[in-house]
C-alpha cells in the first residue's frame, strides 16, 4: 500500500497542480477588478516643486521655479573661455591667499607655503538657473545656482624644521547658492565699480585631501570634520548679509562724481578790440569747465568798455582736477543778433595748487590751436584769480551710493548746499505725434536738459546735474517736464509728454530720496530721479 499510495499520490499532486493553473488563468483572464482606478496624467508644468523634487531630484531650477531663468548660453560660454578663466581665477586666488597666508605662518611657526601647482582641471561649473531682481538703486543683483564637479589639482608645499609636505587637493564637488551684486552702475567700462558676493545657504564641499600619497579623507572621523569645518568657516565669512567686496574701478572716477570746487574770479579785461560801428564794444565773459555739461557761467555785460573790470566770483563743480580745464570766451554783447567772440582761453586745473589762490594775465585767442597763425594777432588780454578747493578725504572715501550724502564739499556757501539731480530713465512715454524725449529742469529759474532719445518710449538717461544754493530749497519745487521735440513736423515741432513739480523738502530732511514719479498729462508714464542733498 505504500508504494501505491506514494504513487497515486504523485498523480494527485500533478493534477491538482494542472487544474490549478487552468483555474488561476481563467480568473486572470476573465475577472477585472472593481477597485483600480485610471491613473491621472497631467504636464510637469503643473507639480508643485516638491512632487517633482522626489520624481526627478536633479531638476533644474529654472524648471521647478519660474523665478530662474535658463543660462544655457551662460555654460555654453564658460565652456568654451574655461581655460583661460581657469588661469585668470587660479592667479586672482594665489594673489589672495598669499598675504593671508604669510600673516598666518609667523603664528604657527611654519618655513613657507608654496603652491607648486594650482589649476581647476578641464571641467568648468554649471549654472542650474539665474534668478534677477530688479530695484530702482544703480545696481544689478543676480542669484545664481552653481553646481561644480571638477577634477583639479592643487598641490601645496609646506615646510617646516627642514622637512617638507605636500598635500594634494583633487576631486572637488560643490554647490553653491551665491548672491552677486554688481554696484554702482557707472558710464565707464566695465559699467560696474563694485562686486559683492554673499551665500544665501551654507554650502555643500565635498573634495578628497592626500598627504605624501595617504589618503586623509580615509581617517575615521577626518573626513566629517573637514567638511563641516570648511562650511561653517565659509559661511562665517560670507554668508549673508557679510559680503565679499572686490573693488573694480574707482567709483569715483567712474562716476564723475565731484571731488572740489573752482572758484573763479574775473577781475578785468584789458586792451579788447572794438567791434561796434560806433568804435566801442559791450563785453562779458562766459566760462565753463572741460568735460562737464552743466550751463556756463556769465559776467555782467560792459557796455562801450574796452578796458572792463568785473570783479564777480564764480563757484564750479570740479570732477577730474587732473583733466579738466576752465574755458574762458569773451564775447561782445548784441541786443540783435549773434554774440561776435573776441577772444577765449583756457586754464588746465592741474596747475593749481588745492587752497591757494594764484592769478592769470592770459592773452586772447581765436582758437586753442598752437599752430594757427590767426592766434598772433593782438585781441588783448584777460586777467582771472583762481582758487581749487578739494572736498575733504572723508567727503570721498567709500562713496556708496546706498548711503545718504551727509555735507556739502568745502567751498559751498555758509548754510546753502549742493543739490544733485540725477535722471535715471523714463517708462511707458508716447507722445501723440513724435516720441523723441529729453527732460527740462526748472530750478529757481535756472533751466537745464538731458540729452534727445529718438525715438524711444522707454528713455535711460543716466545724467547728472548740479545746483549750488545759498540755502535749504525746502520750500521749493523742482519742476520737471518731458519733452519731445521733431524737425520734420513743422507744425508740431514741440510735445510735451508730461510732467512733475517735485517738493524738495524730503531730501532736505533725507539727505537722498530716489523714487519713480508719475508723469501729470500723460496717459501712464513714469520717471526715476534721483535727489541729494548736501548740507554745508
Amino acid at each position: 500500500m505504500g508504494f501505491f499510495g506514494t504513487i497515486f499520490g504523485f498523480f494527485g499532486f500533478g493534477i491538482g497542480i494542472s487544474i490549478g493553473f487552468v483555474i488561476g488563468y481563467f480568473l486572470f483572464i476573465y475577472v477585472q477588478p472593481t477597485d483600480v482606478k485610471d491613473p491621472e496624467i497631467q504636464p510637469l508644468a503643473e507639480e508643485d516643486s516638491e512632487t517633482l523634487q522626489r520624481m526627478i531630484p536633479e531638476i533644474p531650477l529654472w524648471i521647478k521655479n519660474p523665478d530662474f531663468d535658463r543660462v544655457d548660453w551662460l555654460n555654453k560660454l564658460i565652456e568654451y573661455m574655461w581655460p583661460y578663466l581657469d588661469k585668470a581665477i587660479c592667479k586672482t586666488a594665489k594673489n589672495i591667499a598669499k598675504p593671508i597666508i604669510d600673516e598666518q605662518i609667523p603664528k604657527y611657526k611654519i618655513d613657507s607655503v608654496e603652491f607648486e601647482e594650482f589649476t581647476l582641471g578641464s571641467l568648468p561649473p554649471t549654472f542650474q538657473g539665474m534668478k534677477v531682481y530688479e530695484t530702482d538703486e544703480k545696481e544689478l543683483i543676480m542669484e545664481p545656482s552653481i553646481k561644480w564637479a571638477g577634477n583639479p589639482n592643487v598641490i601645496v608645499a609646506v615646510k617646516k624644521f627642514g622637512l617638507k609636505a605636500i598635500i594634494q587637493v583633487m576631486d572637488l564637488q560643490a554647490f553653491l547658492a551665491p548672491r552677486i551684486t554688481l554696484k554702482p552702475l557707472v558710464p565707464s567700462f566695465p559699467c560696474f565699480a563694485n562686486i559683492y558676493v554673499s551665500l544665501m545657504e551654507k554650502p555643500h564641499v565635498d573634495f578628497g585631501l592626500k598627504l605624501v600619497g595617504v589618503d586623509l579623507m580615509s581617517i575615521p572621523g577626518f573626513y566629517k570634520f573637514v567638511q563641516e569645518f570648511i562650511k561653517d568657516q565659509v559661511a562665517n565669512m560670507y554668508l549673508w548679509p557679510k559680503t565679499l567686496e572686490v573693488q573694480v574701478i574707482d567709483p569715483t572716477k567712474a562716476l564723475k562724481r565731484p571731488v572740489g570746487i573752482l572758484n573763479a574770479k574775473i577781475l578785468k579785461a584789458m586792451k579788447l578790440k572794438k567791434k561796434d560801428l560806433l568804435g566801442a564794444s559791450d563785453p562779458y565773459v562766459k566760462l565753463n569747465l572741460t568735460e562737464d555739461k552743466l550751463t556756463s557761467k556769465k559776467t555782467t555785460v560792459k557796455h562801450k568798455n574796452l578796458n572792463p573790470e568785473w570783479n564777480e566770483e564764480f563757484s564750479l563743480v570740479v570732477k577730474d582736477p587732473e583733466s579738466q580745464a576752465l574755458e574762458l570766451y569773451v564775447y561782445d554783447w548784441e541786443q540783435v543778433g549773434k554774440h561776435d567772440k573776441m577772444g577765449m582761453n583756457m586754464v588746465p586745473l592741474k596747475e593749481l595748487l588745492p587752497e591757494e589762490p594764484k592769478v592769470f594775465t592770459l592773452d586772447l585767442l581765436k582758437n586753442m590751436d598752437p599752430n594757427d597763425a590767426q592766434n598772433e594777432k593782438s585781441r588783448g588780454q584777460i586777467v582771472l584769480e583762481l582758487t581749487y578747493k578739494p572736498f575733504r578725504e572723508e567727503d570721498l572715501a567709500g562713496f556708496d551710493e546706498t548711503q545718504p550724502i551727509q555735507k556739502a564739499p568745502e567751498g559751498t556757501p555758509p548754510g546753502g548746499g549742493l543739490l544733485v539731480v540725477i535722471i535715471h530713465e523714463a517708462q511707458d512715454i508716447e507722445g501723440k505725434y513724435h516720441t523723441n524725449p529729453h527732460v527740462r529742469l526748472i530750478f529757481r529759474g535756472e533751466e537745464k536738459r538731458t540729452k534727445v532719445m529718438k525715438k524711444n518710449r522707454d528713455p535711460r538717461w543716466e545724467e547728472e546735474f548740479q545746483f549750488l544754493v545759498e540755502e535749504p530749497p525746502t520750500n521749493d519745487k523742482l519742476h520737471v517736464e518731458v519733452v519731445s521735440t521733431s524737425s520734420r513736423n513743422l507744425l508740431r515741432q514741440k510735445e510735451s509728454l508730461g510732467y512733475a513739480d517735485i517738493s524738495l523738502a524730503d531730501v532736505v530732511a533725507n539727505n537722498r530720496i530716489n523714487e519713480r514719479h508719475h508723469l501729470i498729462d500723460s496717459k501712464n508714464g513714469r520717471i526715476q530721479i534721483e535727489l541729494q542733498w548736501r548740507a554745508s
